[in-house]
């Protein structure tokens, strides 16, 4: 339930507090980021995605290239989430945390959590961030500028020696609080072509010292969240605030063989065409235009996508993809007018279902979401469809409408966004992306030398590593960096 609810996108609130002190002090050093798809290899969980994405909800919060590796799967049949491996402190450990570009910061578990998670049905193993275990960590206190930036400005009754902390609250109650330390992240540096080698980094990140709800209990836990936001907070803000990478980065997710790519940096190849984010958002948003199924255009409300609430946004730490009920109703309608035959039924309380033994590519149509500048995101059946057994096929729409928090919201998640190349220029306030082979390479350019390298989707997985029914293949998400130290 919690980690669907943290994969569907969207209105999720970050609340950081500083009140009192924590009595642990952790500290984090070396991150590599190895990602690979939480519910991989898991089946048909489909309760959980869903829950997951409510979560998540609730949640929503250069002169460097950087290669990272990424795994998983983002198929609601199968695993409904990315997640890395990292590494921080010094010495480096391991830490499993979900990939998110629909949140601000990242946090790991750190040693004397309050009801945090003991076990996973991941295959992971849990690594509590101790900080009195790394020779290169420091608290970050409460009149210290990333604080006072991180809550807009001086905080009320700061005090010296006083930590800054946090308090993480998703939509179905959930928390994760704690404070902030700085630390050594570790970084996989593009050295040459599908080449990289280790450096060195130093960020501020999340100390969880207390969970609560579903999230302190759930068996498919990570020991926490990378977030790809735009917030001054996020890893890589604070990297291009110190000159070592450039805002932007591109994910291709793979959903067929799981994994793909992740890239810091400036991706030349493949081009992709881009459209304008809606400024002053929290979170990657876009303006859509108009949606077409087949080959018409769908005969929506007059200015249904002019107002505000009905925002559109991307993020890859939600599995499906949210319509308020003034899109969804009529999109379904339609797509289901060519098929007047099918015999509905519902699973799980929320997933519309069918029998259908030919293939679904021949018997549904493509559905186009239009967006400013005339870039198309072109969905196909095979994509908003899942099967969950022989012949048995959902739907991925689902109907934001039917919540009270998010309602006039369109998120869209790794339902549609699997198997492209996404583009994410933070510098220039623009998304983009072109459909791609997410197992290939793509080429980044190395702003100091003018290099170009190719960056490919690799597979880490293991059975000795990891295994969740079977091997969960891991990615590269590369951070293309220059060649030199980002320490």
């Amino acid at each position: 339930m919690v980690y669907l609810r943290r994969l569907a996108l969207a209105v999720v609130m970050v609340a950081v507090t500083v009140v009192g002190e924590f009595g642990c002090c952790s500290f984090g050093n070396v991150v590599t980021f190895d990602v690979k798809h939480k519910f991989a290899g898991k089946g048909k969980i489909l309760s959980a995605l869903r829950a997951h994405d409510i979560r998540r909800h609730g949640r929503l919060l250069s002169t460097v290239d950087v290669d990272f590796a990424l795994g998983g799967r983002g198929h609601p049949s199968d695993d409904g989430l990315y997640f890395s491996k990292i590494g921080l402190g010094n010495p480096s450990k391991v830490y499993y945390v979900q990939v998110d570009t629909g949140s601000d910061i990242l946090w790991v578990n750190c040693a004397g959590c309050d009801n945090c998670t003991t076990k996973s049905d991941l295959g992971t193993e849990f690594t509590y961030y101790d900080p009195k275990r790394s020779s290169t960590s420091s608290l970050v206190y409460c009149d210290h500028d990333f604080c006072t930036t991180t809550y807009d400005g001086p905080l009320p009754d700061c005090k010296p020696n006083i930590q800054c902390q946090y308090n993480v609250v998703y939509g179905d109650g959930s928390l994760n609080a704690g404070y902030f330390v700085k630390d050594t992240i570790q970084l996989q540096q593009v050295t040459g072509n599908l080449q990289t080698g280790s450096t060195n980094g130093t960020v501020i990140f999340g100390c969880g010292a207390k969970q609560s709800g579903e999230f302190g209990s759930s068996s498919k836990a990570l020991d926490g969240i990378l977030g790809f936001g735009q917030a001054n907070s996020s890893m890589i803000s604070q990297l291009a605030a110190a000159g070592k990478v450039k805002r932007m980065f591109a994910h291709c997710l793979d959903n067929i063989d799981g994994g793909g790519i992740f890239a810091i940096g400036e991706v030349v190849s493949p081009k992709v065409n881009t459209t304008p984010m809606v400024p002053n958002q929290a979170h990657y948003n876009v303006v859509m235009k108009a949606l077409e199924v087949g080959d018409a255009l769908l005969d929506l409300q007059s200015g249904i996508f002019d107002s505000g609430d009905k925002r559109t946004i991307v993020d890859s730490g939600t599995t499906l993809v949210y319509l308020p009920s003034s899109v969804y109703e009529p999109l379904m309608a339609k797509i289901l007018s060519q098929q007047s035959a099918l015999k509905l039924h519902t699973v799980d309380d929320q997933y519309t279902c069918f029998h259908f033994g030919e293939n679904v590519d021949d018997g549904f149509p493509v559905v186009k979401f239009h967006f400013e500048n005339s870039l198309v995101l072109a969905v196909y059946p095979h994509e908003y469809l899942f099967k969950i057994r022989e012949d048995i096929w959902c739907f991925g729409w689902q109907n934001s409408g039917i919540s009270k928090d998010g309602k006039d919201m369109i998120l869209l998640g790794d339902l549609v966004l699997s198997n492209k190349l996404i583009l994410y220029d933070i510098e220039n306030q623009t998304i983009g992306w072109t459909e791609y082979n997410c197992s290939s390479s793509i080429k980044v350019k190395d702003e100091k030398s003018g290099t170009v390298y190719s960056v490919g989707a690799h597979d880490i997985g293991s059975a000795s590593s990891l295994t969740i029914a079977g091997i969960l293949t891991f990615f590269s998400m590369l951070i293309a960096l220059l060649h030199r130290s980002i320490a």
